[in-house]
Parts: C-alpha cells; structure tokens; sequence
C-alpha cells in the first residue's frame, strides 16, 4: 500500500527565533487574470525543524505533513544551500 504524495516547495527561511521551528517564505508567479502580467506572490509557512540547524537566509526543501501544532502542518526535509550572512 503507498502513501499519497505530499506537496513540496522550495523557500528561503526569514525567521528562526522559534525554538525548532523556521518561518519559510514561498514566491510564486502567478498570472494576473484579466491583464496577463507575471506576479510575484509570497506565501509564508511554519515548518518544523527538529534539530534547530535553519539559520535566516537558507534555501529549504519543505514537505506537508500532519498536523504539528496550531498553524504548523509542514516540516524542513533538507536545507539546499546556506546563506552566506
């Protein structure tokens, strides 16, 4: 039996004062619906991150998950590439 597929995205972490928890912000272009222009709209998610290893500016890999806590439903599965603050 497989499990369904969980969505994925990538993000660049603005917050870590959480304790094991990263705040990511997700771009993505959408099209604007009656004039066709490219927009840039910015999603922000709670993800978990067990081991505190996030830092502000890191470029994330964040899976969905079950519930975690009252606005937390996605954790941090790999940390693509440091910032280099």
């Amino acid at each position: 039996m497989e499990r369904g597929s969980r969505k994925v995205r990538i993000g660049v972490v603005v917050s870590d004062k959480m304790d094991k928890t990263v705040v990511v912000a997700v771009d993505s272009l959408v099209k604007h619906p009656l004039y066709g222009r490219t927009i840039r709209r910015t999603k922000k998610f709670m993800a978990d991150d067990r081991e505190n290893q996030c830092r502000v500016g890191d470029k994330v890999k964040i899976m969905e998950t079950r519930p975690l806590s009252r606005r937390k439903r996605w954790r941090v599965t790999e940390i693509l590439e440091r910032s280099q603050i």
